[in-house]
Formats: structure tokens, sequence, C-alpha cells
């Protein structure tokens, strides 16, 4: 701890904020992010909707790592009103998956072969740069990660991590969705997504808000309940979504990117991911629950 003279005697320094594994995969994560939304700036070829979405992931992702960093730097975090390392540990996590999904959709949507222009090239570094800034948090990921047994920080536990790849898969899922409003099957489909998300969303809420200590029910009883509803839910849109979307429709040529079928066959992989991701919810949170490990 380095205390600052004068006016600042109050404000200490945490070198540790930087020193630390922890701390320099955050760097790490603000020089790359930095780079590769810099770099598709110099080219002003980012259009709606992939680019700006990639655009936003970079940007967001580096203003917030640096707040995070010089937060703790100057050990400030302790006077916010919210769980310090379930905010953290939530952040890293969806910053992780924002920066694949970008590294991903970015190359799909703006680069072409052969590349030989300066502007494709920049656009193939900035590409290389957002890979390395996903792992970058990804390795952030796995450093705060809760070791077996510690549940001090929810959120850093593999179900709270969890939480937040299933609000995210629900986010890309609300992102492709078009036509459904006539056909009562995909209706109960959408519904499924939107209460899924909208509980989802509120447990990660109330725990970075030192909520869930209010209720008066054990909350993790309650979590295990609704993994599984959640899981059963996922699991009728798995059949309903694909039957109601493809059932004697083929698949129409030309069909672009914007294409509802692709849309259509987009978000059946991404229900199955999230049925996948509450089934291995429900298993993590029932183990933490009702099978102790013995001291």
């Amino acid at each position: 701890m380095l205390p600052l003279g004068g006016a600042m005697a109050l404000v200490t320094v945490n070198l540790r904020a930087v020193t630390s594994w922890v701390g320099i995969a955050r760097l790490f994560a603000i020089l790359l992010s930095c780079i590769s939304f810099s770099l598709v700036a110099s080219t002003r070829n980012f259009g709606p909707p992939y680019g700006t979405w990639c655009m936003f992931s970079w940007c967001f992702c580096f203003i917030v790592t640096v707040l995070i960093v010089l937060l703790e730097l100057l050990e400030l975090y302790p006077k916010l009103p919210l769980s310090w390392d379930d905010f953290t540990s939530a952040f890293s996590m969806l910053a992780a998956l924002m920066i694949f999904t970008s590294s991903v959709v970015f190359p799909s949507a703006f680069i072409t072969s052969p590349c030989s222009s300066s502007s494709c090239m920049r656009q193939a570094a900035a590409t290389a740069m957002s890979c390395l800034c996903f792992l970058a948090y990804a390795l952030e990921v796995g450093l705060t990660r809760a070791k077996p047994g510690d549940i001090s920080s929810f959120l850093s536990t593999v179900p709270g991590l969890l939480k937040v790849f299933e609000a995210y898969v629900a986010c890309l899922i609300f992102s492709l969705l078009d036509s459904y409003g006539s056909q009562p099957g995909l209706q109960w489909c959408v519904a499924v997504y939107s209460i899924c998300f909208i509980v989802t969303l509120l447990i990660i809420i109330f725990t970075i808000g030192r909520c869930l200590s209010y209720m008066p029910c054990p909350l993790e009883k309650v979590l295990v309940a609704y993994n599984a509803l959640a899981m059963v839910m996922y699991l009728t849109a798995i059949v309903i979504w694909p039957f109601y979307s493809f059932n004697n429709k083929s698949r129409p040529s030309p069909c672009g990117a914007n294409c509802s079928w692709n849309k259509h066959l987009g978000v059946t992989f991404l229900t199955i991911f999230n049925f996948l991701a509450y089934l291995v919810d429900l298993v993590y949170s029932t183990k933490m629950v009702f099978i102790r490990t013995p001291s």
C-alpha cells in the first residue's frame, strides 16, 4: 500500500490491482480491446448491425475494465453499494462472451478473400487482437473462479458464471427473432426465452446488489427448482421451435445473412446451447446444495 500525500492522504494505491495475475490479465484486455476498435475505426468500415455490435463490444469492455482497474488501484470499490467480487466475476464472463462473439462475427461479415488491401489487413489484425483479448478475459474468468467448496461469491462459481452465459445467449436469441406472431408454438418459445431471461437477469442483479439475503426462503433450493423448471421449458422449445419453423419449409435460395430461415436455424442452435447450460447449471447447483463434501 502506498499512501498519497497532501489532499489525497485518504486515498491509497493498491499496486496488486495491476501486478497480480488478474490485474495483468485485465491490462492485456484493456490494451487488446483498444487496439481492436482503433484498427477497425481506422478503416471506417464497421456499418450496422454487425460492425456496430463489434465496435460496441470492444469499447464497452475497454471502458468498464479501465474503471475496474482504477477502482481497485485506488481502493475505492468498497464504497460502492454492490458485491464487488460478484460484479467483477459477472463482467469478466460477459466480456469474454461479447469479445468471443465479435471475434467470430466481425471477420465473417467484413473480411473477404483474397485479403490484400490495407483496409482488409487492418481488419484481420483487429480480429487477431480480438481473439487474444478473448483469451485475456477467459484467463481472468479462470483466475477468479471460486474453488470447490467456496461459495462466498456466487457469480464466481460455475452456476453463477452459467447464469451470465444463459442471459447472454438469450440476448442473442432475441437479436435473431423476427417473424413468430402468427403461430402459437413460436409464441410459446418466445415466452420461454423471455421468462427465463428475466428471472436469470434478476438473479444476477440481486446477487450483485446484495439483495438475495432478504429472501424469506432458502435461496439455494429455489435456484435448483428454477434451473429444473427452466431446463424443462427449454426442452419444450427445442422440440417446438424447429417444428414450427422448418416444417414443410425448405431453405430459400438465395438466403443471405438476414434471411429468416437462417435466423430460425440460429435460434434453434442457441436454444440447444441454453438447454445444455441449464442442465449443467442444475447438476452443479444440486451438487452444491444436496451433496456436501466432507471437510
